[in-house]
């Protein structure tokens, strides 16, 4: 009877192991979880990009006032038959 029991009880062990340590074991389990948490958080912040970059080609194929406003913060352009005028404060 005794020797049931330690069969018993290296099964238990050898069940124990596999579940701590090893390929499944809760270790690797909870590593994969924060993985995939941090993956998923930077495909967030990388769809939020997109969509803010996909706006901007909509605006900017949409017409020329998108075009022209950006030429005139970037580049600094006038258009024909404007004046520019250069306020320096004292």
């Amino acid at each position: 009877m005794k020797w049931l029991w330690a069969v018993m009880g290296v099964l238990i062990l050898l069940l124990q192991v596999r579940l701590w340590v090893g390929e499944g074991s809760f270790a690797q389990v909870w590593s994969l979880d924060q993985t995939i948490a941090t993956q998923r958080a930077e495909n967030a912040k990388l769809a939020a990009r997109n969509d803010r970059l996909y706006a901007e080609v909509r605006n900017l194929r949409a017409g020329q006032g998108a075009i022209e406003e950006r030429a005139r913060l970037n580049l600094g352009l006038i258009a024909e038959g404007e004046t520019f005028f250069l306020v320096v404060e004292p």
